[in-house]
């Protein structure tokens, strides 16, 4: 499995044998106790919510459950060192996301077409078997696809920052393929043959996965830039 190509460096020197040295000795006393509850890696494509003509931008998320209602995931530009943390997501339940006021409503994103169209994939270690691990990857799926999700990328990395610069940027998922500039096969195809992975295979065996009813409010991204275009 190969990481996304790095495109653009980080400014600044590289680490020093001091700082390698002292990161060596912390890592070996320190307690990273929130750090070890991640218990999932996801990798999908993320548009931005101000301006969903850009280019997408393939994220990295390690996740991790407060409780059975809520999940934070750090995202990050690769998989591989040296990975750059380019955002944040949280992901709720709809009764949690049924709570909130409607202008709260509209920040948060569903994800019923990035499992169901096969972009959104647990990468698979290369030790295990296919078909033991697309169950274990179904049994996500099927959990992710009703849950709604609120994203802030800090990095834009995509168009060159080599430190994170600026605002937040709020963020959001795809919920039809025409939505990706260029090609949806092109974009989640190059993506699957660095990780050996098959969306349109994913996206059969994902049939059975119920698709949930998606509140008025989510993506409203999308629905906003339709009122403008006026469609």
């Amino acid at each position: 499995m190969d990481a996304l190509p790095v495109t653009n460096k980080t400014t600044g020197e590289p680490e020093s044998l001091k700082n390698e040295t002292l990161e060596t000795g912390a890592a070996a006393v320190q307690n990273f106790e929130p750090v070890q509850r991640i218990c999932a890696h996801l990798n999908a494509f993320h548009a931005y919510a101000n301006e969903p003509h850009r280019d997408p931008v393939e994220a990295n998320h390690y996740c991790a459950h407060l409780n059975d209602e809520v999940r934070q995931c750090i995202l990050y530009d690769s998989p591989k060192q040296p990975a750059r943390i380019i955002g944040i997501e949280y992901m709720i339940t709809p009764r949690l996301y049924n709570t909130l006021d409607a202008a709260e409503q509209k920040l948060w994103h569903s994800h019923v077409f990035e499992v169901k169209s096969g972009m959104l994939i647990m990468p698979k270690p290369s030790a295990l078997p296919d078909a033991a691990w697309e169950v274990a990857e179904n049994r996500e799926m099927e959990e992710v696809v009703q849950l709604y999700g609120k994203i802030y990328h800090l990095w834009q990395t995509d168009r060159g920052d080599k430190l994170p610069l600026g605002e937040p940027q709020l963020m959001t998922s795809y919920t039809e393929a025409g939505q990706m500039p260029g090609s949806f096969e092109k974009w989640v195809g190059d993506r699957d043959e660095r990780f050996s992975n098959n969306w349109r295979k994913k996206k059969e065996v994902r049939e059975y996965i119920k698709e949930p009813e998606i509140h008025a409010h989510a993506d409203w991204a999308w629905k906003e830039k339709k009122v403008k275009e006026g469609e």
